[in-house]
């Protein structure tokens, strides 16, 4: 999977080389920009391994609609929903995203029956509150909050991501010098907005020392002869 990203990635900057450029200057101004083709090539692998079918990604800024055929509860669904990033909060201990959803709406495929194709049938599932409907799901532990529309996820509750030193490390050392702030769609373009100093010079100039120059200083030392 990591090999057929990189790959992708590639053929993608060779048909369009502008994107470098355009990266540098989003650089400059605490910006990174994610082209939405990367999210449609993910919902294309998705789609591969059955987990979606037909999916459709559109613009509708600041957020996407997502579209896509979905399996609930062995109910053929052709589900849709826009979706928009509220707040992004990243500190060494937390990656938390909020997230609303909006114009929701499902239709149940090819005649099927069941509990879930009536309730959606009939209007008695109240599809505009999705986080109501969440808490009787069995959820992932990355999901921490759902209500009315609203899903709020933590990153580092799955012990895949906050048990790895090095994703600990990283956060501990750039968060506290830039934080991401926001996640909105422009031109094309998933962009991600970062925010300086969160909490002021002195933390950053803590988290520069703690981690990167006391580290290579021990390194130097170690270097030369005693």
């Amino acid at each position: 999977m990591q090999k057929q990203a990189v790959d992708a990635a590639r053929k993608y900057l060779r048909k369009r080389p502008q994107e470098i450029t355009r990266a540098v200057w989003n650089l400059l101004g605490l910006r990174v920009g994610v082209p939405i083709d990367a999210i449609r090539w993910m919902l294309t692998q998705a789609e591969k391994s059955g987990k979606v079918k037909d999916p459709v990604v559109t613009e509708v800024p600041p957020g996407l609609r997502v579209t896509a055929t979905i399996d609930a509860m062995k109910t053929p669904l052709r589900a849709s929903a826009v979706v928009y990033i509220d707040r992004m909060h990243v500190t060494p201990d937390q990656i938390r995203i909020d997230i609303r959803l909006e114009e929701i709406w499902a239709e149940v495929l090819n005649g099927a029956t069941g509990p879930v194709a009536a309730l959606i049938s009939s209007g008695a599932l109240d599809l505009s509150k999705p986080g109501n409907l969440a808490k009787y799901l069995p959820l992932p532990p990355t999901v921490v909050e759902t209500k009315d529309n609203r899903i709020v996820l933590d990153l580092m509750k799955d012990p895949k991501i906050a048990g790895n030193p090095r994703v600990r490390r990283i956060l501990s050392l750039i968060t506290p010098v830039v934080t991401a702030n926001g996640l909105e769609t422009d031109d094309d373009h998933l962009e991600v907005t970062f925010r300086p100093l969160p909490d002021g010079v002195r933390p950053a100039a803590s988290a520069i020392r703690r981690h990167l120059l006391s580290p290579g200083l021990k390194r130097i030392r170690a270097l030369l002869p005693a």
